[in-house]
């Protein structure tokens, strides 16, 4: 990999091997998925599986523990990588992980101070005697084990900054894996929920460490934590960016996730599976893209670093050609076909109108563009204009939403969540992203005048 060629080669075929790698986990990701629910929900009963799902869902939370320093760390490695400097690497690596080790210890205090001062069997609506026994030690587990995963969790961000995602794809589908013959030994063995719990997030805190144990101690051992390898700068450049990246991931969630909020507040509870149902049909479409967009990021960081621009440009250009055309093609099949494919999945009691579902083409092709874009710009670490614009997006998407659904009830979400988006994220992409793109040129084109 000594000219751009040989890098510009190397960087697809790991784009490639990440994109497969990814698939692969989240296929066994869903297998999970499909064997677990028929078991839990005939072991547990509707009670106790009801906690168990609350539960569950409360792992998608651990996204923002780390308080998006993750994902400075993750720019800060592929910047590295892109000079070539192990030594800032090693920083970057110690540096955050203690910081986070840091930040878990407080955490840990701070549950173990208002543990015993919360009504848990009031907070979950529990009534059953059982569940309630199992309430407390389940929460326990489910904090120890989240807490844990923070500062592990380093070792993901790291392989993916060397765009080694696929090394990081296969160690989550071991942990999948391991999920679930934790899940089947637990029914096997009649054992309670906090078990059940353990096995849904003590398992992948088990890859973690093994993953770490690999990484630091035998493939790149000059990357391992040690406290002395902690500075300043590495330390407030990693949270910097990462509390950039916090204030994004708030803003998407608020934007993105208070649909069926607002659907039950406006128009009720039971008008929710007639946006859900469909919403879901079109989810898989942004869900493949993601997989194959997201490997680019870390590549455009590192490609920038050495200055080459004309791979990034090119990548990019390629990146959102493929996306349309993909996103495109499969919206417009749903948009046909969709009617008929939701009547045969879960029966007509849930039809999406054609104005429900030409809104969620035009949503999910929007979002995959957006997708794609992101990537550069997370790589070239434009991180505050995307928070700036994003906490538009979840002020202008939520006030959108409520307006159109009660003007014109269920379309009126995802019609407002894409006219949102057009104005805060797709008009200012237009023109950000092409300045600094010819801003990254110029900069290359001075630096090789400046050479000579």
């Amino acid at each position: 990999m000594a000219t751009p060629e040989g890098r510009s080669n190397e960087r697809y075929r790991r784009v490639v091997m990440s994109a497969l790698a990814s698939a692969v986990a989240k296929g066994i990701s869903i297998l999970t998925l499909l064997v677990s629910v028929p078991l839990t929900v005939n072991y547990l009963g509707l009670e106790r599986y009801g906690l168990w799902m609350t539960l569950s869902s409360m792992v998608a939370l651990l996204g923002f523990a780390d308080l998006g320093m993750g994902n400075g760390l993750l720019n800060a490695i592929s910047d590295a990588h892109g000079r070539e400097s192990t030594e800032e690497a090693g920083e970057y690596v110690s540096s955050a992980f203690f910081t986070l080790a840091g930040l878990a210890v407080i955490l840990v205090v701070l549950f173990a101070l208002i543990y015993p001062l919360l009504p848990w069997q009031r907070i979950f609506n529990i009534t059953s005697a059982q569940a309630s026994a199992e309430i407390g030690p389940s929460v326990i587990v489910f904090t120890v084990c989240s807490l844990l995963s923070i500062p592990l969790g380093i070792v993901q961000r790291v392989q993916i900054g060397y765009q080694e995602g696929f090394v990081n794809s296969l160690w989550q589908g071991a942990g999948n894996i391991l999920s679930l013959l934790c899940l089947l030994l637990v029914v096997y063995l009649r054992l309670g929920l906090p078990w059940l719990v353990l096995a849904l997030v003590g398992s992948p805190v088990i890859t973690l460490f093994f993953n770490s144990v690999v990484l630091f101690g035998m493939r790149r051992p000059w990357l391992r934590p040690r406290w002395s390898r902690i500075t300043g700068s590495a330390a407030k450049r990693i949270f910097h960016t990462g509390i950039l990246f916090f204030v994004l991931q708030i803003a998407v969630a608020l934007a993105f996730s208070s649909d069926n909020i607002i659907i039950t507040q406006i128009l009720g509870l039971e008008m929710v599976a007639k946006y859900a149902v469909p919403a879901r049909m079109f989810s898989v479409i942004p869900m493949i893209s993601a997989m194959i967009v997201s490997p680019l990021w870390p590549a455009y960081g590192e490609s920038i670093t050495r200055g080459e621009t004309n791979w990034v440009r090119k990548t990019l250009v390629r990146s959102l050609v493929g996306v349309l055309t993909f996103s495109s093609t499969l919206s417009l099949v749903l948009i046909y076909y969709g009617d008929e494919i939701v009547k045969r999945w879960v029966g007509p009691e849930v039809m999406p109108s054609s104005v429900l579902l030409l809104g969620l083409g035009l949503w999910t092709v929007l979002l995959c563009t957006g997708n794609a874009i992101s990537m550069f710009l997370n790589g070239i670490n434009a991180m505050k204009f995307q928070a700036f614009i994003s906490i538009l997006l979840a002020i202008t998407a939520i006030l959108f939403k409520i307006i159109l659904t009660q003007s014109v009830g269920i379309p009126g979400i995802v019609w407002g969540t894409a006219i949102a988006y057009i104005v805060c994220i797709f008009i200012p992409y237009l023109v950000y992203v092409p300045k600094k793109l010819a801003f990254a040129m110029k900069s290359k084109a001075a630096d090789e005048k400046h050479a000579y």
